[in-house]
């Protein structure tokens, strides 16, 4: 899937107000630019009367200068619906700030990156994955999933050819993911003094393993497995990890933000931080935290200013999480059991995760309607080498499997092998399952050059059937930190970006540097 990458930074020796937007990653060569601006006032004006509007907490100022200029109200009539009815007040604000914070964002080049990114996304009849990584902490609350091109245009976090959420490059490689067939759920419920805990856990349970119309046992949707902790001790809670393989992290409770990362309240007198639970979220391998917590994408401020990556959100992604959702601001049960319960049957019918954000989102604006806030509040991070698959697919999760388990008629009928074309090139033959590339020695495949990334690519190996015939089929999927793995086409070398392309028998690739040693990839007969 191709993917669009953005980064937002202030500019602090020019200005206050002076802004960089910029590409970090394009699906195409000459995607990779640059754009200078100046935040507008009238956008702080919005952003204020927002705040005063839908926020639960107190007031964040972008400009970083100690006393806010005074700003005047907005004017009632900011955006005339496409009926030409006179719409509510919160509806024409949520509408004018979404506007308003694309036109900011996507000007001049950077509009033109994303619609070249889009086009080459509806040519490969996909879905383009766009990234926003912000790097000034005063802009990480504003909802930048409400942007919007135009009145009556659909939300980017809610688009059909779009998926939305954000990252950060701060950030360590991800190390190999382990492969999952099922959802395997922990349920942390902490203190709260709203919440009846054994009714909320009796809740949440069933609302996760509950999948469709025809229930947990319906065609096509993976296993789900919850156990649950009731007010743990924050030993008990990291003893629970370290012992058992869970896949997704679930924390239903009080929250406050706090330059940590976060306060969870487990128990009475007992809470943990953000950098304490991300240690052992990648210690033992979660691929995704889920907070039911209001402020979970909210930073901590001091004199209405934002600390620097102080979010819960922000520090789990930073530390490696490969996925955090989490609210930005308060949220009631009944909307976070309306969205846990699309986002769940979305996850279990094996679609990516932001994908299943944007299902989920959507059941929020229709349930509590789109002036209110509700389908606003979930914020999706995924770090930037993760595709955001939680559960694999059957048919890919076999590719896994001991060679042992592939029927041997297939393996009669072909082999597989990627060649050097340098002189005196070696021939490595491909696995039944997955064969790794990259530059260290836990590789299947080594290629030791400075260009070539720790963990740089995959060839997948599938195996399917065509009647009774068996097929095997294989696929390129691109790893690599800067997507500089090239494959050789009828225009020449085209970088794969990350995506997963199909080979072909006598295709040519290339690995890291564009100048680099030439493979081909070749099938034969046994």
């Amino acid at each position: 899937m191709p993917c669009l990458n953005l980064a937002i930074a202030r500019l602090t020796n020019t200005g206050t107000d002076n802004f960089a937007i910029w590409v970090v990653k394009a699906p195409y060569p000459s995607g990779y630019v640059l754009h200078d601006c100046i935040w507008p006032i009238e956008l702080s004006q919005v952003w204020q009367e927002w705040q005063e509007m839908f926020a639960g907490h107190s007031r964040l100022d972008i400009s970083s200068r100690s006393t806010p200029p005074q700003i005047p109200p907005l004017p009632i009539n900011l955006v005339s619906s496409a009926s030409g009815q006179t719409a509510g007040y919160s509806s024409r604000l949520m509408q004018y700030l979404g506007i308003s914070l694309w036109r900011w964002l996507f000007d001049g080049q950077i509009l033109g990156s994303l619609e070249r990114s889009r086009g080459m996304a509806m040519g490969q009849h996909t879905r383009l994955r766009f990234r926003l990584e912000i790097r000034d902490p005063d802009l990480i609350a504003l909802p930048w999933e409400i942007m919007q091109r135009e009145p009556g245009q659909s939300a980017m976090s809610l688009s059909q050819d779009l998926l939305f959420s954000r990252t950060t490059s701060e950030v360590e490689s991800l190390p190999s993911l382990r492969t999952d067939q099922a959802l395997n759920i922990l349920l942390v419920l902490g203190e709260d003094e709203n919440l009846q805990l054994e009714k909320e856990a009796e809740i949440l349970t069933q609302t996760l393993t509950k999948a469709g119309p025809l229930g947990s046992n319906s065609q096509g949707y993976a296993p789900c497995m919850v156990h649950t902790l009731l007010q743990p001790r924050p030993q008990e809670l990291i003893e629970e990890l370290e012992t058992k393989a869970y896949n997704v992290f679930f924390y239903a409770g009080h929250g406050l933000p706090d330059p940590d990362g976060g306060l969870l309240f487990l128990r009475p007198g007992m809470t943990l931080n953000g950098i304490e639970l991300a240690q052992v979220l990648t210690r033992t391998g979660v691929k995704l935290a889920l907070f039911n917590a209001c402020w979970g994408a909210q930073p901590a401020a001091v004199n209405h200013q934002a600390i620097p990556s102080s979010s819960l959100a922000e520090v789990l992604i930073r530390h490696g999480v490969p996925a955090v959702l989490g609210m930005r601001d308060e949220i009631a049960d009944s909307e976070s059991h309306s969205f846990i319960q699309v986002f769940t049957e979305a996850l279990r019918s094996r679609k990516p995760i932001d994908e299943a954000v944007a299902e989920a989102r959507q059941e929020l604006l229709t349930l509590y309607k789109f002036n209110q806030p509700a389908w606003t509040l979930p914020v999706l991070y995924l770090h930037p080498d993760f595709n955001g698959e939680l559960i694999k697919s059957f048919d890919e999760g076999v590719t896994e499997l001991p060679d042992t388990t592939i029927p041997s008629i297939i393996s009669s009928v072909l082999t597989a092998s990627l060649r050097s074309l340098s002189p005196g090139g070696k021939a490595w033959l491909l696995r039944s399952g997955v064969t790794r590339i990259g530059r260290t020695k836990d590789n299947d495949i080594v290629i030791p050059e400075p260009s070539v990334s720790k963990r740089h690519a995959e060839i997948l190996c599938r195996n399917t059937f065509s009647g009774t015939t068996p097929v095997r089929t294989y696929y390129l999927q691109d790893l690599s930190t800067y997507g500089t793995t090239w494959v050789l086409g009828s225009n020449g070398w085209q970088q794969i970006l990350r995506e997963e392309v199909p080979l072909v028998s006598g295709m040519q690739l290339k690995f890291g540097s564009s100048r680099g040693e030439i493979w081909e990839f070749i099938i034969e007969d046994s």
